[in-house]
């Protein structure tokens, strides 16, 4: 038996292979045509370039680079390799942002070395938009053949949600970003698959849109991104998804203010003796809330309401029966659900003070009131100096005067006048 082949179907206006139709078939007979549909479980890891490409790596979006030179392939050395190239050639193939840029990354390859240097700016859609240049130097040492790997492309979002886990399914197909569509029975099965590409967790809640023409998916669930569901053309409803990890996670922090904490090995360290604030917070995401402040090994907690998306717990006086670990845990009702998302673990350590707490808060006060005097010493002594001088000068200015109309005076009307006919 003849063995069965894949076979791509392009309509002409795709802008990479990744969007073409592939059917299943032996030669001369095809068998399970669908048109419309893409089986995405081989079509996205298709991807076709004039000019470079990614070889000997996991996939598309990794591998040693090659660049086509005289209708064959040759390695780029990596000293006429850089990021703003590596950022042309991850568009091109249409994968994310470089992620790793390393010589000797993905083997040396067997063919010949590219005799040029990429000048390439960053924004070009192609390499073979780029500059290029004769090489700086005339041979590639061994274990510089440059590898790239690119980040796996995030054509997936979700929009008008308040939230990266939360809104319309979008999905970025031939150069622009298009609402995605499902029937009503495969909506649950695509909000699935949406979540976990996201990152998000899981489904929520699936809420329909309008029907209208659309990018339209089939998923069967247990997928792990849109490229892997089949794609269809017609009239689709859309769909907006919300996942479980709708609210981001919060951040939780230890202040004081007697400086009675220090950072341990395992964390921060308290002086017996000293107050303490937990602090909790969150992205400006969505109003409202609350924070639970949870400590493990008891069933004590604490919970304040989220004024300007954060709280303070404030703990007098630290004690052994303080040290634990702590952490926030932030809820709200959005969308008609509750959600909740939990900050780190925060280890707390109670330790001896060197000192007692007594005294280094009076050594704190007497520091701050000789800071004050300082300053205003300093502050008040040019001031007094200047009208010390003022004044001197102000006495000066005097005795000249007296001693000028003394002199006068003793002087005769003749003399005078004769001195003012001198003048």
């Amino acid at each position: 038996m003849e063995e069965e082949s894949h076979y791509l179907v392009a309509r002409g206006n795709e802008s990479s292979i990744r969007e073409c139709v592939i059917i299943k078939g032996i030669p001369g007979i095809l068998v399970g045509v669908l048109p419309g549909d893409c089986e995405g479980e081989y079509y996205h890891r298709v991807t076709c370039s004039e000019s470079v490409r990614l070889v000997d790596g996991a996939g598309v979006c990794s591998g040693r680079v090659e660049v086509k030179s005289n209708q064959s392939w040759a390695s780029v050395c990596e000293a006429d390799f850089d990021r703003q190239d590596a950022e042309v050639v991850c568009r091109e193939l249409g994968c994310g942002a470089p992620a790793a840029l390393q010589g000797g990354l993905y083997g040396e390859g067997e063919g010949q070395t590219w005799d040029k240097e990429l000048q390439c700016e960053g924004k070009e859609s192609l390499l073979l938009d780029c500059d290029t240049s004769d090489r700086k130097h005339n041979t590639c040492l061994p274990g510089n053949a440059v590898g790239l790997t690119c980040s796996e492309p995030d054509d997936v979002r979700l929009v008008r949600g308040g939230s990266r886990c939360a809104g319309g399914v979008e999905r970025y197909d031939q150069g622009e970003w298009r609402t995605v569509g499902a029937e009503d029975w495969d909506q649950e099965d695509v909000a699935a698959v949406v979540c976990r590409q996201l990152g998000c967790g899981s489904t929520v809640s699936v809420l329909p849109g309008n029907t209208t023409r659309r990018f339209g998916v089939h998923c069967d669930g247990p997928e792990s991104s849109l490229g892997e569901c089949r794609r269809r053309y017609d009239l689709y409803p859309g769909l907006t998804v919300i996942c479980s990890n709708l609210l981001v996670q919060p951040d939780i922090s230890l202040t004081d203010s007697m400086g009675g904490v220090s950072r341990g090995p395992q964390g921060p360290e308290m002086f017996r003796g000293y107050n303490f604030t937990i602090t909790c917070s969150t992205q400006p995401q969505h109003p409202g809330g609350s924070f639970l402040l949870t400590f493990t090994g008891s069933n004590r907690t604490q919970t304040q309401p989220a004024v300007n998306h954060s709280a303070a717990f404030l703990f007098p006086a630290a004690d052994d029966s303080h040290q634990g670990n702590y952490r926030c845990v932030y809820d709200n009702y959005v969308f008609s659900h509750n959600f909740s998302s939990e900050s780190e673990i925060l280890s707390l350590t109670v330790t001896a003070s060197p000192l007692p707490a007594f005294i280094v808060r009076h050594v704190v006060v007497l520091l701050i009131l000789l800071t004050a005097i300082t300053a205003s010493y300093l502050y008040y002594k040019p001031t007094r100096r200047q009208k010390r001088v003022n004044r001197v000068s102000s006495m000066d200015l005097h005795a000249m005067e007296m001693v000028f109309l003394s002199s006068r005076a003793e002087a005769g009307p003749g003399e005078e006048r004769a001195a003012q006919g001198t003048e």
